[in-house]
């Protein structure tokens, strides 16, 4: 491999959140990156900090370009240029199309469990939360259609924020079923708002299906919103854009954005994203492979050495999800004594909506070595918690 994801990076001391603990304790919980970004990236970016002006940046043509060039090139997906429009986050993005797409009161659907940062986005501005809850069988989960109608169904049900792949189970949605999604939204009058941040952290050999790619209604009734930062470990540069083909729709968020100052790029924000997707795809490739064979090694590990916790078996992000029901009903219970004893921070299931409250969330984007280290000390948790 031409890339080295086994060299250590110590982050304390650089005032990361995930890194924000005491000493001793090891943080697997935030989706963010334990690996440098890739080189190219970091070349960009000092090219650009020596200029030495830091002014007020515009977003140039090329920014366009590269992202129409990767998502065509990568997910065979042709965006228009005029469809694009430059955000400084995912979240932000979210935030504000609740607040334009919808009305205080209204109903916002989720599937759940979820990332817990949808449920922010829409209590914080006064709308409703609406969970349908995902199926879960033989370990697998799909989507409740029948629940998901019922509800989309309802008058006051105006948008459905989409997780697409689904973070934090680590589902791909096929093209069946997000066409039959778009169909029931289209027939309902209800907004797709589709997350996909997580796309390009997919197995080798696997890809996601943009929401606006299946059909005409999907693209039609769509806002996608992505970005490099999970892919490449950016998220503190803040860059990110949103994709609109229906020129209304496309109108309604390029206001909702500016009117929230949300919608200007930081001096680095551009040149970044330019580098991750113009020069970052063998690094991405490499990477992937590194988490995947991470996947494997802990899974191998739990079934051998952590009876009953069972892990869900994903094929995007770098996140995995433990069914802990065999253990407690209460996986934030559990997830605190494992910290206390063992100082191993991980993610409750509870907060991801319904259906997670047995679960634990993992991140494994790391070094292996600092997953051998996170897996015995969630041994050694597990096993106290047993004995408790």
């Amino acid at each position: 491999m031409r890339y080295d994801f086994d060299a250590p990076l110590d982050r304390r001391g650089t005032d990361s959140l995930k890194w924000d603990v005491a000493e001793g304790e090891l943080p697997m919980w935030v989706a963010d990156m334990d690996f440098p970004t890739a080189p190219e990236i970091q070349k960009a970016i000092l090219r650009r900090a020596a200029h030495g002006a830091y002014g007020y940046s515009v977003v140039p043509e090329e920014w366009y370009s590269a992202y129409g060039g990767w998502w065509e090139s990568r997910h065979g997906f042709a965006i228009k240029s005029d469809w694009l429009i430059f955000c400084t986050g995912v979240v932000p993005a979210i935030s504000s199309a609740v607040r334009k797409l919808t009305t205080p009161a209204e109903k916002v659907l989720v599937e759940t469990p979820v990332y817990n940062i949808f449920f922010n986005s829409i209590l914080n501005n006064g709308r409703e939360v609406i969970e349908s809850r995902l199926k879960y069988s033989d370990g697998r989960y799909e989507m409740d259609f029948e629940d998901l109608e019922r509800k989309l169904s309802d008058p006051q049900t105006s948008l459905m924020i989409l997780c697409n792949p689904h973070n934090p189970v680590g589902k791909i949605w096929d093209r069946q079923t997000l066409q039959r999604v778009g169909e029931l939204c289209w027939k309902y009058n209800v907004v797709v708002l589709s997350d996909e941040i997580h796309c390009d952290l997919t197995a080798p050999g696997r890809d996601y299906v943009p929401f606006a790619s299946v059909s005409e209604k999907c693209r039609e009734n769509s806002v996608t919103c992505i970005a490099p930062t999970k892919t490449f470990n950016l998220a503190g540069l803040q860059t990110a854009a949103v994709v609109v083909p229906n020129e209304f729709l496309r109108h309604k968020m390029w206001r909702a954005l500016n009117t929230d100052e949300v919608a200007e790029p930081n001096v680095f924000a551009v040149t970044a994203a330019v580098a991750a997707f113009t020069c970052g795809g063998e690094w991405l490739d490499e990477l992937r492979a590194y988490i995947f064979e991470n996947k494997e090694f802990a899974a191998g590990y739990i079934e051998k050495h952590i009876p009953g916790v069972y892990l869900v078996p994903s094929d995007a992000t770098y996140l995995l999800w433990l069914d802990c029901s065999k253990l407690t009903s209460d996986a934030g219970d559990l997830a605190r004594h494992i910290r206390r004893q063992t100082g191993l921070y991980l993610s409750e299931g509870g907060q991801y909506g319904s259906g997670g409250e047995s679960f634990l969330r993992v991140n494994i984007a790391c070094p292996r070595a600092v997953l051998s280290d996170g897996l015995d000390r969630l041994r050694e948790g597990i096993d106290s918690y047993r004995n408790c």
